[in-house]
């Protein structure tokens, strides 16, 4: 009997390394890794009075307590990527204003600050989805536009992704919405929910960023959360 429970004991075993095989396989050939452990924000920077892990999420906060003087960022210190898909998942207070920072510089005169690409995140949802330059350019494709730079030259949109009410109306105010961001060469494009909200294609040699910091913003102004989860790396 004591044999038999043996056999059975390394079947089982076998039968459950085959299936971690499996699993593995499949998650390299997707090619995402996490990167965010769901416990704490090893491998990332930022304040903890802004930054905190709660309930397996990242959250950022802004309190009447602790206001803040200028835009904070939660920094991923692992990469500075270049060519790159993310997607991640994140719910915002109406009162929110945050986003998705890449390619970025960090400031050497504000602690924790970026400048750069970001995809924009707010509670109202008047900016979602579309690209915008911290501390640099600003608009570089609202949603709904395809737009291109040139050399120090304000952005010219060439195409329509659908009008911008409209697709709002894809946006999940209040609850969870999938972003996913597809940053390849000069060309960065911003999806919500499965749906191109912002296309740029970046011409302009002397401002853009082929590579550089990837961060989460909260933004200075009136108490706000925002929280982000499930967050998925895929260097390109």
């Amino acid at each position: 009997m004591k044999r038999l429970n043996n056999l059975m004991w390394l079947l089982l075993t076998c039968i459950a390394l085959v299936s971690a095989c499996k699993s593995s396989d499949k998650a390299s050939e997707d090619g995402y890794v996490s990167i965010f452990n769901g416990k704490n924000l090893d491998g990332w920077e930022g304040d903890p009075d802004y930054w905190t892990v709660e309930n397996g999420n990242i959250v950022g906060t802004v309190t009447e307590e602790k206001p803040l003087e200028n835009n904070t960022f939660l920094i991923w210190r692992k990469e500075e990527p270049a060519d790159f898909e993310l997607i991640a998942e994140f719910k915002i207070t109406e009162s929110g204003n945050s986003g998705i920072q890449y390619r970025s510089e960090e400031l050497s005169d504000i602690k924790l600050a970026l400048k750069g690409y970001q995809a924009d995140i707010d509670g109202k949802n008047t900016y979602t989805g579309q690209n915008y330059e911290e501390r640099g350019r600003a608009f570089l494709a609202k949603r709904g536009e395809i737009s291109v730079l040139e050399n120090g030259e304000k952005p010219s949109i060439v195409g329509s992704l659908g009008d911008g009410d409209e697709l709002k109306t894809k946006i999940h105010k209040g609850d969870w919405n999938t972003i996913k961001l597809v940053v390849k060469g000069n060309r960065l494009q911003h999806y919500i929910n499965g749906v191109m909200m912002s296309d740029v294609t970046d011409n302009d040699a002397q401002n853009r960023k082929m590579k550089g910091h990837l961060g989460f913003q909260v933004h200075k102004g009136p108490a706000m959360r925002v929280e982000y989860r499930n967050i998925q790396y895929k260097k390109l």
